[in-house]
């Protein structure tokens, strides 16, 4: 059954990664057109759906089966979060701060629709940077476990 939740997580992460770096994108088309009011509205859906529709339950799925996997390494090996070295913990971190990069990144979007949103293009395409780098350090933690 490991196997299985693993291959979900994976597969949930990818989805989820999909609009971490997508979204981003999205509103560097919208801050950079702001007064093409048309192609701005359809911007706007596309934001709302791929945050709603396919974000919010990729970082659920993501979430919670990491949790299970959690869960099941703990009663089947043996091993709880505290035994598994530093690069869990590491790992915890670089993860909190995903979920909080997400969390901003709806919130950015409703600023956007608002037109509170001060933020310029290159702003977008800098903060679309932040998954990469912690989405090599995370996978870099779980593969090499440096600690």
């Amino acid at each position: 059954m490991y196997n299985w939740v693993l291959w979900f997580h994976i597969i949930s992460m990818v989805s989820w990664f999909a609009v971490l770096f997508y979204l981003p994108r999205l509103f560097v088309y919208h801050a950079e057109n702001g007064t093409n009011n048309g192609f701005v509205e359809v911007v706007e859906v596309m934001e709302m759906k791929i945050y709603r529709y396919i974000g919010v339950p990729a970082f659920w799925a993501t979430f919670l089966s990491g949790i299970a996997l959690i869960a099941m390494s703990t009663s089947q090996y043996g091993v709880n979060v505290f035994g598994m070295g530093g690069w869990m913990h590491a790992k915890a971190v670089l993860v909190v701060l995903l979920i909080a990069y997400f969390f901003s990144l709806g919130r950015m979007r409703l600023r956007l629709k608002e037109n509170t949103a001060y933020k310029s293009g290159k702003f977008f395409r800098m903060y679309n940077e932040v998954p990469t780098i912690l989405l090599i350090l995370i996978v870099a933690l779980v593969i090499v476990k440096p600690f």
